[in-house]
């Protein structure tokens, strides 16, 4: 799938594995993507690619027909709502700068008035659960705002993983229950 739509330069789409009890499952909101450029290339037929992604999509029916699976689908936009209020975006703005330097990033800050700025603050986060809640909504201020109540919340946890890969190899004593 992915190698022909690298020859034919169209769009393939992307939705994430999600845990359904004991089975496994696919998420119902996706994004197409093109590819961007071909990283490498295996002798058994793999490829490393970086894409870029396109339009959002709702999976409406699933086709396993083929040896990939298939779907059905309902793109969609933003609610046409206008901009974030300015509140939302300086708190947004002031979040992912502090995501930087706890990231330790020289990345620049994209600029504000950008198009859905929110997923351009999120490109350093790799939380799936996150970048889903993201997709999937349809108000630039609302994923402004989810962005900046993840990054409270994200700050401490990256702490304490990096904290907890400094100590584990020592004696394990990183992490002390409370009494």
């Amino acid at each position: 799938m992915v190698g022909e739509a690298e020859a034919s330069g169209t769009e393939f789409g992307i939705v994430r594995t999600v845990a359904r009890g004991e089975e496994t499952g696919i998420a119902n909101t996706g994004c197409t993507v093109t590819v961007e450029r071909v990283v490498a290339r295996y002798p058994d037929g793999r490829f490393d690619v970086i894409t870029r992604g396109r339009r959002r999509f709702r999976v409406l029916s699933l086709d396993d027909e083929r040896e990939y699976l298939r779907g059905e689908v309902e793109y969609f936009g933003d609610d046409p709502a206008g901009s974030p209020a300015p509140e939302t975006l300086r708190l947004a703005l002031e979040a992912h700068t502090r995501l930087m330097q706890e990231l330790q990033s020289n990345a620049e800050p994209p600029d504000p008035a950008l198009p859905a700025l929110s997923f351009r603050l999120a490109d350093e986060i790799d939380d799936l659960e996150f970048r889903s809640r993201l997709l999937q909504s349809t108000s630039e201020d609302e994923r402004l705002r989810i962005f900046s109540g993840f990054v409270s919340d994200y700050i401490p946890k990256h702490q304490y993983i990096a904290h907890m890969k400094i100590k584990a190899p020592t004696n394990g004593a990183g992490h002390k229950r409370e009494s």
